[in-house]
């Protein structure tokens, strides 16, 4: 150690070690679109690409009512990390994604960088964004059937 670590007072370096330990940013999910003030929205984070698009069980998950004017899902206490959101509006309440016979939803959706691929689901690592623990993250997605 050096002698300035030293001079340190004890309670003052664990409290920095504290402060360092405990610093997380704020994702702010921002949802628009053709939205009907129908049902719920559900906005869900994911860390990695297991499960992502559609199996939420390994999110962080939140559902919040329709609005006009379109929904802003918070996502509090993020670590500094990569990461994708996946966005369904709910219309009929049973908070699963709803598909066709090939697989397609069938409800409005969208993913984080609004990729939108044909005949295939978005993958996480076209979807995905960086956080900076030391500043929050706001991501726009719009929504469309």
């Amino acid at each position: 150690m050096n002698q300035l670590s030293w001079r340190c007072p004890l309670g003052v370096a664990a409290f920095f070690c504290m402060a360092g330990a405990a610093q997380a940013a704020d994702v702010t999910v921002r949802v628009a679109g053709p939205l009907e003030v129908k049902g719920v929205v559900g906005c869900a984070l994911f860390a990695g690409a297991r499960g992502f698009p559609m199996d939420n069980s390994g999110a962080r998950m939140m559902w919040l009512p329709v609005q006009a004017q379109g929904v802003t899902c918070a996502f509090r206490y993020i670590p500094g990390g990569t990461y994708a959101v996946s966005v369904l509006q709910d219309l009929n309440g049973n908070q699963v994604v709803d598909t066709n016979v090939s697989g397609m939803p069938q409800e409005p959706w969208g993913v984080s960088n609004n990729v939108r691929p044909t005949l295939r689901p978005p993958r996480f690592d076209e979807t995905a964004f960086n956080v900076d623990e030391n500043q929050g993250r706001d991501v726009q997605i719009r929504v469309a059937p």
